[in-house]
């Protein structure tokens, strides 16, 4: 008995030796990552080397439960891995920032369903947005029948999910206790999509952001689970109070923010050797240099409040209850915020370096197409500013997250 205990002990998840925190693994990804960036955007997915470093270092695993086998890292820990990731190339970003955002369903499911999607340590889910897809009930479960768009990273994954309205055998769709449409996620092993590859963005190009169809699959009850609501979760857990389109928003900001900092870094790099047509070196002129403080202080005054307000709020969040509109609230608005800030710093690094900006291959040419892909995406409209204000006046949305 006690010898048995003993070596289940040193075989759980609590006795591994500790790992280095995320950022230091990033880190030590970061020139593995810059040397693929050119084939990962000629490919337009991840090349094998990369992903196994991913692998490797867990940071694939920040977000999935460690019930299933994950880490449940803090989030701010998290997105500090992810900016680091991108500011080596915004497509292994964007595709490591999508895999840890789709691990947040995994607390939604039952326990032996999370255990089968996300237990292996190569466990990927990929899907697309909802766009008024609708999902027919069954006995037992679900028939699913559509085509979704935008599954980042999906040639990468184990899992594909489809989110849709539920249509009940009598045709009539299924309301929630408000009367709001239902939307699940329903889960399959990824060879019963197909993948359709028509990914060809002028940005962010190597997430493989690919459309796929599903034809008649039937997916059953256990694998299906209700994500907009942290107070429908079966898994309890203090990173599992935040909202899944909270930290999707999260996720994009240091994206976005690893982007602007790696044209900033590009643009003092830029500055030491440049005199345009005999005049001083950039880095000589006052004008210049006060857009370089202003840039890095903009950037970093985003960076801090973002991870202060995700690292205020995790210290606070309770194992069970949800947290609450105003601190989702704030998460989204620090998101927002960084998510703008950033683009805003990138398209005034692009000015600055003149005709060094244009040509493919250099520092800000990719950069400037990847952040301005990643600005039409849902996560950086500033409609965010006007919901977040209802909030901080008193007249909350009803439908928040």
């Amino acid at each position: 008995g006690g010898a048995s205990n003993q070596a289940f002990l040193r075989g759980s998840p609590m006795r591994q030796p500790p790992r280095a925190d995320p950022l230091s693994r990033a880190r030590a990804l970061g020139a593995a990552v810059a040397a693929a960036a050119d084939e990962v955007e000629r490919l337009r997915r991840l090349v094998p080397d990369v992903l196994d470093k991913l692998h490797e270092t867990r940071l694939t695993r920040m977000f999935a439960p460690r019930a299933a086998g994950g880490d449940e890292t803090p989030p701010a820990a998290a997105i500090a891995a992810i900016e680091e990731i991108s500011r080596r190339d915004a497509s292994v970003g964007w595709n490591l920032f999508v895999a840890n955002a789709a691990a947040l369903i995994a607390p939604y499911l039952p326990a032996e369903t999370a255990r089968a999607v996300f237990g292996s340590p190569r466990a990927l889910v990929a899907w697309g947005p909802p766009d008024g897809q609708a999902i027919a009930a069954v006995p037992g479960g679900y028939r699913v029948n559509g085509r979704w768009r935008f599954a980042s990273g999906c040639r990468h994954a184990t899992w594909m999910g489809a989110h849709g309205r539920v249509i009940e055998p009598d045709g009539e769709t299924r309301r929630d206790a408000a009367g709001a449409p239902v939307v699940i996620t329903a889960l399959f092993p990824t060879e019963q999509a197909t993948l359709l590859d028509d990914w060809n963005a002028i940005g962010l190009r190597g997430t493989g952001s690919e459309s796929y169809r599903v034809d008649d699959v039937f997916v059953p009850e256990s694998h299906t689970g209700l994500r907009g609501d942290p107070a429908r979760r079966r898994e309890p857990g203090r990173l599992y109070a935040f909202t899944m389109q909270g930290l999707y928003a999260a996720g994009v900001a240091a994206v976005a923010l690893g982007v602007a900092r790696a044209m900033l870094d590009a643009l003092v790099a830029l500055a030491a050797r440049k005199a345009p047509r005999g005049l001083d070196r950039l880095a000589d002129r006052p004008v210049f240099q006060a857009v370089i403080a202003r840039a890095e202080a903009r950037i970093g005054a985003a960076r801090a409040w973002l991870r202060e307000t995700l690292d205020e709020i995790y210290a606070r969040a309770g194992a069970d209850a949800p947290i609450g509109v105003a601190d989702r609230a704030r998460v989204r608005l620090a998101a927002t915020h960084a998510i703008q800030a950033a683009i805003d710093v990138a398209h005034r690094i692009w000015r600055e370096a003149g005709v060094d900006a244009i040509f493919p291959g250099g520092p800000f040419e990719r950069r400037f197409r990847d952040i301005h892909t990643l600005s039409q995406q849902l996560q950086s409209r500033e409609a965010h500013y006007e919901r977040v204000g209802r909030v901080l006046l008193g007249d909350p949305p009803a439908d928040f997250l």
